[in-house]
């Protein structure tokens, strides 16, 4: 167990965490959650003695161990991925060496009652304890597996850490702490550097992960899925539930609900109590009455309530003009850097009001395709281009980052702003939460949340017809998130975005392409389709090799001859049927919506019909396979 007491940490005139107190017991995965700024790292690196509090204290049992991944970590230079990875072992090696140690000692004393003897036999059995724990992690073939999870490939394996980008390289350090398998891991945005795919691989290992976690995350679904109490941070205290993010948010609100009624309640009550005392205070029969209860009333204990920071930047996109009815098309596209594939011979379009989603792993080839639409980088053979009338906003995944940092915010959108949009230039900093004197501040003075917001702020300065977004959601709090969601729903133009976040990008786009092993894959749906789809294929996979594997040794079969599902499969087949069923219903209720439309005449002669004919068009075809997904698992199962 491990506990924070009395914990008081103050910067300037700003309290940044008020005398707070945390306890953590085994088994307990929290979400340390709250507005940027709000100390959630600072807690972090107290709780890993990278910093002191100037009150309070941390207290730990004994030998007990911590794994602390955060975003300035630096990677060792020289060594290969595996043998850097390796080095999580070190700890095991010297924990055995004690061991022996120990034993060694022992065998040879005979002073069986002093009390070194008994502190040895006691070092003996927390050493002994502790291997057992971190016994799983003994092998080479443990540290590829953990890698590979985490995205590497086999030819990764002896390549040098020093070639690979620092989100790589924090992967080998999460890769690290997973193998030491520590008592408690604090994870301060995890799934930043992360593809959808390694996303879901973390979420599986650290839900079965006996220890205990702390972490930090933007990512809704991932928070969900991986926590069991959530603990937030506001204006410097600590509410504590026991709930993962999502039953968290309903939580707090009944929570602030409740205390905002009993506060009212309580203060009516005081204001009632004071008319009487001043009305008997003049009456000098009961004067000594009003006294009284002027002593129950200051020995009342008075009910507080945090005020909670709600602000939330105002966004909304200018009208997008008039493009043509093909707005990019890419064809026979390939793009090498020198000997590594990374587009090969691809074919996309994408038509006026479509909203699209680049998904995959690190290093596919997402970004490297926006760059190439918007013409920052040149393909190795083939064409992009953009169709007719088409202006491009792009947000570049490191677009915060190309802010020149020694002006300031309002010279920033002075600079990038057409002379009509002048006289609104402060106003779009204050909608973005910069007023007052802010705008004055150097852009090198913004915490990254900060830039992520300015960088957006610029956006708004010119209308587009294409949105093309590079994870827009990197250092944005979820209340900013959930702004730009909704603002992109609203949009009225043709929007693709490249993303890892689920939550985010659910229900935004109709459309989803998977790059892999140099190619597209389209889906006709949003990303839970994607994933229920790609979920089926890997199923019908294993089942494949199964077959396979059981035909070659002779594996059960039904007397008819056909193959006998195993009790996993059958599990697995259960809950695809049950996602399909569902997605069915959802579809054929829209698709109900869009007949109906479709029934009035007028329906024909208003704008963007033919858009909202593919789009039709759209959800039928996903009906039919989602159908024919549906009758083969059915069929299996029968």
């Amino acid at each position: 167990m491990l506990s924070l007491s009395n914990i008081y940490i103050q910067y300037g005139d700003r309290i940044l965490l008020d005398h707070v107190n945390f306890v953590l017991k085994p088994g307990e995965r929290v979400g340390l959650v709250g507005r940027n700024g709000a100390g959630k790292s600072t807690l972090l690196k107290i709780i890993a003695q990278e910093m002191s509090p100037q009150e309070g204290e941390v207290v730990v049992p004994g030998h007990f161990t911590l794994g602390y991944l955060h975003q300035d970590m630096l990677m060792p230079k020289g060594k290969t991925v595996i043998d850097e990875t390796m080095t999580a072992f070190s700890e095991i090696l010297e924990l055995e060496k004690e061991l022996l140690d120990v034993s060694n000692e022992l065998a040879v004393r005979e002073d069986y009652e002093s009390d070194e003897y008994h502190k040895l036999i006691e070092r003996m059995g927390d050493v002994t304890e502790h291997l057992h724990h971190m016994g799983g992690a003994t092998s080479e073939a443990e540290a590829e597996r953990v890698l590979g999870g985490l995205g590497f490939q086999s030819s990764d394996m002896k390549r040098l850490t020093d070639e690979f980008s620092g989100g790589w390289q924090m992967r080998i350090e999460l890769a690290k702490m997973l193998l030491r398998r520590p008592d408690l891991l604090l994870l301060d945005e995890p799934t930043n550097h992360l593809d959808i795919e390694s996303i879901l691989w973390l979420e599986n290992w650290l839900f079965n992960y006996p220890g205990m976690v702390i972490v930090i995350s933007h990512d809704r679904r991932f928070l969900d899925n991986v926590t069991n109490r959530t603990a937030e941070i506001v204006l410097g205290k600590i509410h504590d539930y026991k709930a993962a993010y999502s039953r968290y948010v309903e939580l707090s609100t009944d929570r602030r609900e409740l205390a905002q009624n009993a506060f009212e309640n309580q203060q009516r009550l005081i204001a009632d109590r004071e008319r009487t005392i001043n009305r008997f205070m003049a009456k000098a029969t009961k004067t000594k009455m009003a006294q009284s209860m002027q002593k129950q009333l200051d020995k009342m204990e008075r009910i507080e309530i945090d005020d909670q920071d709600t602000s939330t930047m105002k966004l909304r996109f200018p009208d997008a003009p008039r493009s043509g009815e093909v707005t990019a098309k890419v064809e026979h596209l390939t793009k090498r850097y020198g000997n590594v594939k990374v587009l090969e011979n691809v074919d996309f379009q994408m038509l006026r009001g479509e909203r699209v989603a680049f998904v995959g792993q690190n290093g596919q080839g997402k970004t490297t395709l926006a760059k190439i639409l918007v013409g920052q980088e040149p393909a190795t053979s083939g064409k992009a281009t953009l169709g007719h009338n088409v202006t491009v906003g792009y947000y570049a995944q490191n677009q915060a980052e190309t802010l020149d940092p020694k002006i300031t915010l309002l010279q920033t959108l002075e600079q990038n702003c057409p002379e009509e949009m002048r006289t609104k230039v402060r106003s779009i900093l204050g909608a973005f939460l910069f007023s007052g004197k802010d705008v004055d501040k150097k852009v090198s003075a913004l915490s990254g949340g900060e830039r992520a917001r300015l960088a957006l702020a610029c956006m708004l300065l010119r209308p587009f017809n294409l949105l093309l977004l590079d994870e827009p959601t990197n250092h944005l709090d979820m209340l900013s998130k959930d702004v730009l969601k909704q603002a992109l729903t609203d949009y009225n133009g043709t929007l693709l975005i490249v993303s890892h976040d689920r939550e985010f990008l659910s229900g935004l786009t109709d459309r989803t392409i998977e790059f892999r092993d140099g190619h597209l894959k389209e889906y006709l749906g949003d990303v839970n389709y994607f994933l229920e789809k790609r979920q089926l294929d890997n199923m019908r996979d294993v089942e494949k090799a199964t077959a396979i594997s059981s035909s070659k040794a002779g594996g059960a079969r039904s007397d008819n001859g056909v193959q006998v599902l195993g009790s996993e499969e059958k599990k697995q087949l259960e809950r695809a049927v049950q996602k399909q069923e569902k997605r069915i219903a959802e579809l054929e209720v829209e698709i109900g919506k869009w007949e109906q439309k479709l029934a009035d005449p007028e329906f024909y002669s208003k704008p963007g019909a033919n858009n909202d004919l593919k789009k039709y068009g759209d959800l039928k075809a996903e009906l039919g396979k989602v159908y024919g997904d549906w009758e083969a698992a059915v069929e299996r199962l029968s």
